[in-house]
C-alpha cells in the first residue's frame, strides 16, 4: 500500500490548480492571519497560500484521499512549515476539527475546491474514468464507504435511474440503469471497461466530442461520495467558523454544485422571511445577515482553458461573513 501511495505522489505532480490566482486574491489574505484549504489535493492553493503568510500566519488543509495526506508529507514545503497542518478528514468535517482546536469564529477565509484532481482521474486504479481499464471504484477515499462496483451491485433500477437522471443529466438513464440490473445477474460489474462498454452499447446517438459514459461516471461518482451533501455540510460548516469579514472562496465544476453554492450564499445573504404586519425593526432583520456576495460569478479566463481543458466547467463564487 505504501509503494502504492507513494507512486500515485509521483504522478500527481502535474496536477494543475484551477483558477488558482482568482481564488487566493479573493481571500483578501492577511498575512498574520488563519486560513482553511478544505481539498488539498497536490497542494497548488495551499502554497499560494502559505506565500502571503507571515510567521504569525496558519494553514489548516484537509483532504480525504490518503495520496494527497502522502503528498503533503513527502514535500519540504508543506512538511517542514510550522504554519501548516493537514488533517486526513472530508471537509464537511471542518467545524468539529476547527472547534477542537478553539478557532470556532477566528478562521479569515476558508477556500473549498470541489472538483475531482487531474492525478485522481488519471490514476487507472481509481477507478474514476471511462478511459484506462480499472477497478470500479470512484472514492474520494478508497479507505472508507463503498465502492462504485458495490454500489451498482445492489443499488435496484429505480435509484440508478435517479442517479443518472438528476446528477449525470442523462437522456438514456432509465435505458442504462435496466441494463446494468439486467446483465449485472450474468456478470457483476467490477471494472470501468465493463460499465463504460454497456453505456457505449445502450447510447444510440453519441454526442460530438463527449465519450457515451461521461455523464454517467459522473453520477455515480457523485453518488457513491455523497458530494452534493457533503457541499452542502461544508458551507454551513466554512460559515461556523469565519470571523467577521472573513472571506469563503468557492469553486465548484458543475452546475449542480454551482447551484448548491449559489442558492446557499443568497439565503446566508438575506433576513429569513418574517409573517407579514409583524412589527419587526431594521436592526433585528439584519441578525439574520451572515454572508454578502463578493463580485459576481468567475470563469477561467481562455488562456487557462487553453493550457488546463478541465477547467473549462468550473466557477468561482466569493462571500464574506458579516459581523
Amino acid at each position: 500500500m505504501v509503494d502504492k501511495i507513494q507512486a500515485q505522489v509521483e504522478q500527481s505532480k502535474s496536477h494543475i490548480s484551477v483558477l488558482l490566482h482568482e481564488s487566493i486574491d479573493a481571500l483578501a489574505i492577511n498575512p498574520d492571519g488563519v486560513y482553511v484549504d478544505g481539498t488539498f489535493g497536490r497542494g497548488g492553493h495551499s502554497g499560494e497560500i502559505l506565500k502571503q503568510l507571515s510567521a504569525n500566519g496558519k494553514l489548516i488543509a484537509f483532504d480525504q484521499d490518503p495520496t494527497a495526506i502522502a503528498h503533503a508529507s513527502s514535500l519540504t514545503q508543506f512538511a517542514d512549515d510550522p504554519r501548516f497542518e493537514i488533517i486526513h478528514s472530508n471537509f464537511a468535517n471542518l467545524a468539529a476539527c476547527i472547534e477542537a482546536r478553539g478557532l470556532i469564529g477566528k478562521i479569515d477565509g476558508v477556500l473549498l475546491d470541489l472538483g475531482v484532481s487531474s492525478p485522481q482521474l488519471d490514476d487507472a486504479e481509481r477507478g474514476f474514468s471511462f478511459l484506462r481499464d480499472g477497478p470500479l471504484d470512484m472514492r474520494m477515499n478508497p479507505e472508507q464507504g463503498q465502492s462504485a462496483a458495490e454500489w451498482l451491485a445492489k443499488t435496484d433500477e429505480d435509484e440508478i435511474n435517479r442517479v443518472l437522471k438528476e446528477y449525470g443529466e442523462e437522456k438514456w438513464a432509465r435505458a442504462i440503469a435496466r441494463a446494468i440490473v439486467k446483465d449485472r445477474v450474468e456478470k457483476p460489474f467490477l471494472r470501468t471497461n465493463d460499465l463504460a462498454s454497456l453505456i457505449e452499447r445502450i447510447i444510440k446517438k453519441k454526442e460530438p466530442g463527449k465519450h457515451p459514459a461521461t455523464r454517467s461516471f459522473q453520477a455515480i461518482r457523485i453518488a457513491v461520495n455523497d458530494e452534493l451533501g457533503v457541499i452542502t455540510q461544508a458551507l454551513e460548516a466554512a460559515l461556523a467558523v469565519l470571523a467577521p469579514k472573513g472571506r469563503l472562496s468557492v469553486i465548484s465544476f458543475h452546475s449542480l454544485e454551482d447551484r448548491i453554492v449559489k442558492r446557499f450564499i443568497n439565503k446566508e445573504s438575506k433576513a429569513k422571511p418574517v409573517p407579514r404586519g409583524l412589527p419587526v425593526t431594521d436592526d433585528e432583520l439584519s441578525k439574520d445577515i451572515k454572508l454578502k456576495a463578493i463580485g459576481k460569478a468567475q470563469k477561467p479566463s481562455k488562456e487557462e482553458i487553453e493550457l488546463n481543458p478541465r477547467s473549462r466547467s468550473s466557477v468561482l463564487r466569493v462571500a464574506e461573513r458579516l459581523a
